[in-house]
């Protein structure tokens, strides 16, 4: 990843007038990480696709694409009403908690990209703390 980080890197600041946070640049980074996103399509097609579809019946899967049951029913205002009621509940989530994302901090050290997606591919994508 040494090859793609340096560029990005450059993007984000050549994107922002010169300027980035810390926060920016490892957004760009992270964005820039396929194994982050083969992880989080893990995480959504078991974890949270399969509630939303299958327990809750809120949205349908056909093949590798969700759909938001009626969505088409919702105006531009109920669209906007339902988005800021799903902020609100991040945000009390998140306020509840001193720091939700701990268990994700439980190695001794920083995991490369590379080794942390050979690991997770022999477990087949199931992670415990990586």
């Amino acid at each position: 990843m040494s090859h793609i980080y340096q560029p990005a890197m450059l993007i984000e600041l050549l994107s922002s007038n010169g300027t980035a946070t810390t926060e920016q640049i490892a957004k760009q980074l992270l964005s820039k990480d396929q194994s982050q996103v083969d992880c989080y399509k893990h995480v959504t097609k078991s974890m949270v696709g399969k509630v939303l579809t299958q327990s809750r019946g809120i949205t349908t899967k056909t093949g590798d694409t969700y759909y938001l049951n009626e969505f088409d029913g919702l105006s531009e205002s109920e669209i906007d009403q339902l988005i800021s009621m799903c902020k609100e509940s991040i945000t009390e989530f998140l306020s509840k908690r001193e720091d939700p994302w701990n268990h994700r901090r439980k190695s001794s050290g920083y995991i490369s990209e590379s080794i942390r997606y050979k690991i997770l591919s022999r477990a087949k994508h199931r992670s415990r703390g990586l």
